[in-house]
Protein backbone atom coordinates (compact mmCIF):
# COMPACT_ATOMS: atom_id res chain seq x y z
CA UNK A 1 0.00 0.00 0.00
CA UNK A 2 1.26 3.45 -0.90
CA UNK A 3 1.95 6.00 1.80
CA UNK A 4 -0.43 8.83 2.62
CA UNK A 5 -0.46 11.48 -0.07
CA UNK A 6 0.51 14.99 0.99
CA UNK A 7 -0.26 18.38 -0.49
CA UNK A 8 0.72 22.02 -0.27
CA UNK A 9 -1.28 24.92 -1.69
CA UNK A 10 0.26 28.32 -2.44
CA UNK A 11 -3.15 29.94 -1.92
CA UNK A 12 -2.74 29.20 1.81
CA UNK A 13 0.35 31.45 1.87
CA UNK A 14 -0.46 34.76 0.11
CA UNK A 15 2.40 36.40 -1.74
CA UNK A 16 2.98 39.18 -4.24
CA UNK A 17 2.74 36.57 -7.01
CA UNK A 18 -0.86 35.61 -6.10
CA UNK A 19 0.18 32.06 -6.88
CA UNK A 20 -2.60 29.46 -7.09
CA UNK A 21 -0.51 26.31 -7.49
CA UNK A 22 -1.43 23.20 -5.49
CA UNK A 23 0.95 20.23 -5.45
CA UNK A 24 0.07 16.74 -4.24
CA UNK A 25 1.85 13.41 -4.20
CA UNK A 26 4.05 11.42 -1.89
CA UNK A 27 5.85 13.43 0.76
CA UNK A 28 9.15 13.21 -1.14
CA UNK A 29 7.51 14.21 -4.44
CA UNK A 30 5.82 17.22 -2.88
CA UNK A 31 8.97 18.32 -1.04
CA UNK A 32 10.99 18.19 -4.27
CA UNK A 33 8.37 19.91 -6.44
CA UNK A 34 7.51 22.55 -3.84
CA UNK A 35 11.20 23.28 -3.26
CA UNK A 36 11.80 23.76 -6.98
CA UNK A 37 8.68 25.93 -7.22
CA UNK A 38 9.69 28.07 -4.23
CA UNK A 39 13.08 28.73 -5.84
CA UNK A 40 12.01 29.28 -9.45
CA UNK A 41 8.79 31.22 -8.87
CA UNK A 42 9.08 32.81 -5.45
CA UNK A 43 12.84 33.50 -5.40
CA UNK A 44 13.72 31.51 -2.28
CA UNK A 45 17.13 29.90 -1.77
CA UNK A 46 17.08 26.08 -1.78
CA UNK A 47 18.38 25.36 1.70
CA UNK A 48 17.77 22.68 4.32
CA UNK A 49 15.83 25.32 6.27
CA UNK A 50 13.50 25.89 3.29
CA UNK A 51 12.89 22.15 2.97
CA UNK A 52 12.18 21.92 6.70
CA UNK A 53 9.73 24.81 6.47
CA UNK A 54 7.97 23.26 3.47
CA UNK A 55 7.75 19.91 5.25
CA UNK A 56 6.07 21.59 8.22
CA UNK A 57 3.46 23.10 5.87
CA UNK A 58 2.40 19.81 4.24
CA UNK A 59 -1.16 18.64 4.75
CA UNK A 60 -2.76 15.26 4.16
CA UNK A 61 -4.12 15.26 0.61
CA UNK A 62 -7.77 14.45 0.19
CA UNK A 63 -7.56 13.30 -3.41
Amino acid sequence: MAGQRKSIDCRDYPSEKNCSLKISGTEDEVLDAAGQHAVSVHGHQDTPELRKQIKSMLKDAND
